[in-house]
């Protein structure tokens, strides 16, 4: 879709997205707010011109230039001021003057784009840089044959726009040359504008050296002389204390007052500034500034400062050879103030003072001077205030308290709630909130934040995202596109004297982070091109910060994202303990703690507590991973000790396998566990730990200890044994299991944070979730440095006449006296329609202990969330569940037990092993094949 079908869609009140740049549909979107009509468009004409100006003077030469350069051509070139008034209009042909309208060939007629609606000159002065407006784009119906190219013209000194260089053609006469020209010859007009300024710079130095103020400053001074006024620049004064004269004298200057400060410089030595104003014979008024060497300072001086220093620029050079550079932010483009002159005589001052002139200017340079400098010092300022956190918000909150109030009276920040997120945000133009309002007061007229900004497409604000540059409105009033967004909230803005405004996208790497706007009120100076480069620079290193802030949120979110999946994400069931736990994440990153609950065979419970040194995504993937062996190896009924060895080994080699892989790659060497195996049955607790804190016991009378159990080094050393430790913990006690971030914390001692642990433990009253509450509360840092991992488990006791237990002797006779007590426990539990199945795992567990283990064998039921048999014998053998052939005569029975049970399995002691299996407590349905065969058969069949 080219301009022209654009454009009629865009007239249609359909959408001209894709079908003109961005910068044209602004403006259409701009001039539509206006109230503007294509068909007619009515410019308004000034008499009141000054076509006599400084801005005509310095551009007649370079118009005759362009004139003779495009004769014969269809070329018209015009000059504007900094309203887009016409001063100039120059011809290719001279007949075109008679056939074009008078709108198009004398000087008066307006063409801002208020006006005059997309057009090259009124872009020019909205865009504030070169643009292009071919046919269509034009928003005027008589223009839409034309094309046209146009520039800002400004002065070197201030960065003010002065006014506009267009060059109109036939559109169908475009060529990509016409910019180099226009570029050079706006740089052209520029560099006389600069020379008017040294001319008058010039002036005032004569009418210095005319008028003898130097003779009577060297009178003043005393015993001491007047030197030249170049020797002043050429004192052995190093470079740093030229540029502190140099900075008190341009202050001096832009004061425009009378006035004497004394200055000291390195090693102690002093010179006192005068400043003297000073009249040239055509008028111009301007400040010099007079150096007093006193007798301590050293007479000679060192080379001058070059000639073109940005602290000290020749006034009395020639016109330059080439363009001088677009102004950067803190840069003083053109002359300014130096020392110019004869030598004086030389000779020896000791013990009295020299007087010179350091520097002469208008006070306007000087006043342009300081502001350079200022925005140079924020910049420095800048790169050490701003990102000083990994926070987006934090970020976004420095950047205003930046820029508040040395640059903006007030500053926003709109940024999409996925970028808050830490991700990328789909569409930043539909998705922004006001993220920070900051400024001069607290009654600040702008929406608060929280609140979702909904902006329209003529606003500054979505202007800037779609040109990826800053945009500048020196003047709200006449900025009808930001008026147009809201006319009550506008209208509170400028009730408020905000007058001036400069929005910034915040891009990094490619990214839409959000938007900056800063606004100017009270008796502030508007902004102007200085202002907004500043701006952007600023912006551009906020969003810098910004970004990493928002990598650093996805990736931590990410990684806390993969722990917490890792983490039980609920307890299990079991009658062993009362759980309660925490898990508090570090504040500078993820990490590998870990806690687990793990249910084992006997009514027992499995409580652990692991912690792999390091943070990040390294971390937790290996805390996954090691959870899951413990998980694994938790099913084999593992002691705590054999358990910490096989979980030694398997770091270890994880470890070698990522060394190998990655030498230069982090190792996961440090982690350390702690693994308890509480038995409600006995009430004894049995721990061992590798490298990891000591549990803290409370018991039921609110007695806390530390057990001084055996260390053990951390997973991952090999080489040394672990041990175990048994405690025994009555019903209500409460074991409380930690990881070393909760005692930790590099502003206090480790005692004391044990102190506090067991001052807040000391209540036996407490629940365990009352008692995580607390410790947390009171013992746990406020900005962890690492992983706060807290479990704690108050232990409950099996009551003894819910556990049956036999001993048998090695005969097989035995096995039907077994069966009948069996069935007789589980008729006074009130499960007698248990009695059929427990009475035929009894059968075959008791008959392969007869057959195949030793005495001692006995014989345990236990009733608790399942029935749970065991038949436990002196021999460390253990049946395996196998597939019968069809002519095998037995190896069948496993096959029945697993039928039969829901779990079933073999754990090994220091007496020889238990053969247990866990029955549900419903009445198992009939297993098809045995519900009628005769347990006596059975026993003959084993």
């Amino acid at each position: 879709m080219g301009p022209v079908r654009a454009r009629e869609r865009f007239l249609g009140g359909g959408s001209a997205e894709g079908g003109a740049r961005s910068a044209i549909l602004s403006s259409w979107k701009r001039s539509r707010s206006l109230g503007l009509s294509p068909d007619r468009i009515d410019l308004p004409y000034r008499q009141d011109l000054d076509l006599d100006g400084r801005l005509v003077r310095a551009a007649r030469p370079v118009l005759d230039r362009l004139e003779a350069r495009f004769a014969g051509s269809r070329m018209n070139v015009a000059l504007t001021d900094g309203t887009g008034a016409v001063l100039q209009r120059r011809f290719g042909e001279a007949s075109m003057v008679g056939q074009l309208p008078a709108i198009q060939t004398v000087p008066g007629f307006v063409f801002a784009e208020q006006f005059g609606g997309t057009n090259g000159i009124g872009l020019a002065l909205a865009d504030r840089q070169l643009c292009h407006v071919y046919g269509a784009e034009h928003f005027a119906e008589r223009s839409q044959s034309n094309a046209c190219a146009a520039i800002p013209v400004r002065d070197p000194l201030s960065g003010r726009i002065e006014g506009v260089l267009c060059f109109g053609f036939p559109r169908t006469e475009a060529d990509p040359a016409l910019d180099t020209v226009i570029c050079r010859a706006a740089a052209a007009i520029e560099r006389r504008l600069l020379d008017q300024s040294s001319a008058r710079e010039r002036s005032l130095l004569q009418a210095y050296l005319d008028s003898g103020l130097h003779a009577q400053s060297g009178e003043a001074a005393g015993n001491g002389r007047v030197i030249g006024v170049g020797e002043v620049a050429q004192s052995g004064l190093d470079r740093r204390d030229h540029m502190i004269l140099a900075e008190q004298a341009i202050a001096l200057i832009s004061s425009a007052q009378r006035a004497a400060i004394e200055v000291t410089l390195s090693r102690g030595r002093r010179v006192t500034l005068l400043s003297r104003p000073v009249t040239s014979p055509s008028g111009v008024e301007g400040v010099a500034i007079e150096a007093v060497l006193h007798g301590d300072s050293p007479q000679r001086l060192a080379a001058p400062v070059p000639v073109g220093d940005p602290l000290s620029l020749s006034v009395h050079s020639a016109t330059p050879a080439a363009p001088p550079p677009r102004r950067l932010p803190g840069a003083v483009a053109g002359p300014l103030l130096t020392t110019v002159g004869p030598s004086g005589t030389t000779g020896d001052t000791a013990g009295g003072t020299a007087t010179g002139l350091l520097l002469v200017g208008e006070p306007g340079v000087g006043k342009y001077a300081v502001a350079a400098r200022r925005r140079l010092e924020l910049l420095s300022e800048a790169s050490t205030r701003i990102g000083t956190t990994l926070d987006v918000s934090r970020t976004a909150h420095e950047l205003a308290e930046m820029a508040v109030p040395r640059f903006a009276d007030y500053v926003t920040i709109d940024l999409p709630e996925a970028v808050l997120r830490g991700e990328e945000s789909a569409d930043p133009r539909s998705d922004l909130y006001r993220a920070v309002v900051h400024g001069i007061h607290d009654d600040r007229p702008f929406y608060p934040v929280g609140e979702r900004v909904h902006l329209r497409p003529s606003t500054p604000h979505l202007r800037c995202l779609a040109s990826g540059e800053a945009v500048l409105e020196p003047d709200l009033r006449a900025a009808a596109g930001w008026r147009s967004q809201e006319a009550d909230h506008t209208e509170r803005l400028l009730a408020h004297n905000v007058h001036s405004l400069i929005t910034v996208p915040l891009l990094a790497r490619g990214v839409v982070l959000g938007i900056a706007g800063f606004y100017r009120s009270r008796d502030s100076a508007s902004f102007g091109d200085d202002d907004r480069s500043l701006a952007q620079e600023l912006a551009t290193r906020a969003a810098i910060c910004i970004d990493n802030a928002r990598r650093y949120t996805r990736e931590h979110t990410m990684v806390l994202a993969l722990q917490r999946s890792l983490l039980p994400r609920g307890l299990p069931e079991q009658n062993a303990v009362e759980i309660a736990h925490r898990y508090l994440p570090a504040e500078s990153g993820v990490g590998g703690d870990w806690f687990d609950v793990i249910p084992l065979s006997g009514a027992r419970v499995a409580l652990v507590v692991g912690d792999v040194v390091g943070h990040g995504l390294h971390a937790a993937a290996t805390m996954g991973r090691l959870r899951t062996a413990v998980h694994n190896f938790s099913d084999l009924d593992l002691a705590p000790d054999e358990l910490l060895t096989h979980l030694d080994n398997l770091v270890a080699r994880l470890d070698r396998e990522e060394s190998s892989e990655e030498p230069a790659g982090t190792g996961i060497i440090g982690a350390t566990c702690l693994y308890a195996i509480y038995d409600p049955t006995s009430q004894r607790c049995t721990v061992s730990r590798a490298g990891h804190p000591p549990p803290a016991v409370v018991l039921p009378d609110g007695t806390v200890t530390f057990p001084d159990l055996p260390a053990g080094p951390p997973l991952g050393l090999g080489g040394l044994p672990f041990e175990t430790a048994e405690l025994h913990l009555p019903e209500g006690s409460r074991l409380v299991l930690y990881s070393d971030g909760l005692i930790e914390d590099r502003h206090r001692d480790i005692d004391t944070a044990l102190d506090q642990l067991r001052r807040t433990l000391a209540h036996p009253d407490r629940s365990p979730e009352e008692t995580c509450r607390a410790v947390l509360d009171a013992v746990a840092p406020d900005k962890p440095a690492d992983d706060v991992t807290l479990l704690v488990a108050r232990t409950r006791a099996l009551p003894p006449h819910r556990i049956a237990t036999w001993d048998l002797s090695a005969d097989p006779a035995r096995v039907c006296d077994m069966r009948a007590a069996a069935s007789r426990k589980l008729s006074d539990w009130g499960l007698d329609g248990l009695a059929f199945a427990t009475e035929l795992l009894l059968s075959e567990l008791v008959t392969n202990a007869i057959r195949y283990g030793s005495e001692p064998i006995q014989v345990r039921l236990i009733l608790d969330r399942t029935l749970i048999c065991e038949v436990s014998d002196a021999s460390s053998t253990a049946p395996h569940l196998r597939r019968a052939a069809t002519t095998d005569e037995g190896g069948r029975g496993l096959f029945l037990v697993a039928q039969l049970t829901q779990a079933w399995g073999t754990r090994y002691t220091a007496r020889g092993k238990v053969i247990w299996a866990e029955c549900a407590l419903e009445t198992p349905e009939a297993v098809p094949g045995i519900s009628g065969i005769d347990l006596e058969d059975i026993a003959a069949i084993e």
